[in-house]
C-alpha cells in the first residue's frame, strides 16, 4: 500500500506568522525543523499501520523546505519547483491514500492560521463551479482525478473543518493549534502533536485498509474556474491567457472538462499575474 503525504507549511506546530514560513527570515530554520517531524510522524503513522511505501511531497513555496537529512529513511521526497502536479506530485504513481500535513483554510476563512490560495499576494479568492476553494478542496480534487481519497489532514481547526466539508466526516484530522485569528494560535507543544500526528495518521490507514476511508472527491464536468485576483492588472495578465476571459474587475474564468487542465490553468495564470 503505497501513501502519499502531500506537505504544507502553514498548518504545522507551532507556526502562526509568516516569518516562521519564508526563507531569508530567522525562524524558518527552526521551523523547517518542525515541518519535518510533523512529516516523519506521519510516516511513522502510515508505516506502523501496514503501508508498505511512502512518498512526501514538499508543497510549500519553492518545495525546498523539509530537512531530508532528518526525514524518516523509509520515506521518499519530492522536492523543488514547480513539478508537474506540484502539492500533490506523484498522486498518480500507484498511490492508495493521499494525507495532508501542515494544511491551512483558505483565503478569508475566519480563524484560519495564514490563510491564503496558493498565494495570499495575488489570489483574492478561487471558486470552481460556483464553490469557493482553498488549496485542500483544490488539491483534493486533483488526488481524486485519479480515483485516489484524501485520508487524514492536519492542521489547525478551520482547517480541519474545511477539509470535513469537502471530503467527509470519514476523514481524520489532527487539530495541532486552534487558531484565534489570522496570526494568533493557541498551540500543542512539539511533543504533544508529535504523537497527535502519528496516531491519526495510523487511524487513516487502517481505515483505508478495512474500506472506511472517504471517497475519492471528484468535481463535475464541465468545470469553470474563476479567480479573484488582488490587483487589477493580475487580471489584465492572466487575462491574456488562451481560453482565459476576464468577467469582473478583478475576476478572470478558464472552463475545461478535465480537472489537471484547470489546475495547470490556474498555475499558469498566477505565474502570469506578478
Amino acid at each position: 500500500m503505497k501513501i502519499l503525504i502531500a506537505a504544507d507549511m502553514e498548518g504545522i506546530t507551532g507556526v502562526v506568522h509568516w516569518d516562521q514560513v519564508m526563507p531569508g527570515n530567522e525562524e524558518y530554520p527552526r521551523f523547517r525543523k518542525l515541518m519535518t517531524e510533523d512529516v516523519n510522524a506521519a510516516v511513522r503513522g502510515a508505516f506502523a499501520a501496514g503501508a508498505t511505501s511512502v512518498l512526501v511531497t514538499d508543497g510549500h513555496n519553492n518545495g525546498r523546505n523539509i530537512l531530508i537529512e532528518e526525514l524518516d529513511s523509509r520515506a521518499t521526497l519530492n522536492c523543488g519547483s514547480p513539478s508537474p502536479l506540484s502539492m500533490v506530485h506523484g498522486v498518480d504513481e500507484n498511490v492508495e491514500g493521499v494525507m495532508f500535513v501542515g494544511y491551512h483554510a483558505r483565503m478569508g476563512a475566519i480563524n484560519g492560521i495564514l490563510d491564503h490560495t496558493w498565494s495570499d499576494e495575488r489570489v483574492s479568492g478561487l471558486w470552481i463551479n460556483g464553490r469557493a476553494f482553498g488549496e485542500s478542496g483544490f488539491n483534493g480534487a486533483m488526488c481524486g482525478h485519479f480515483n485516489v481519497p484524501i485520508i487524514m489532514a492536519s492542521g489547525d481547526q478551520t482547517l480541519c473543518a474545511e477539509v470535513r466539508d469537502f471530503f467527509g466526516d470519514k476523514i481524520e484530522t489532527a487539530q495541532v493549534k486552534k487558531a484565534t485569528g489570522r496570526m494568533s494560535a493557541e498551540c500543542l507543544p512539539p511533543a504533544e502533536t508529535s504523537k497527535l500526528i502519528e496516531e491519526v495518521a495510523k487511524r487513516a490507514v487502517i481505515n483505508l485498509k478495512s474500506g472506511k476511508a472517504p471517497n475519492p472527491f471528484m468535481v463535475s464536468a464541465p468545470i469553470k474556474m474563476t479567480i479573484e485576483f488582488v490587483q487589477s492588472d493580475m487580471a489584465d495578465k492572466a487575462a491574456l491567457m488562451p481560453g482565459a476571459k476576464r468577467t469582473d474587475d478583478r475576476c478572470v474564468d478558464f472552463s475545461s472538462d478535465n480537472i489537471i487542465t484547470i489546475y495547470q490553468a490556474f498555475r499558469t495564470m498566477l505565474s502570469a499575474a506578478r
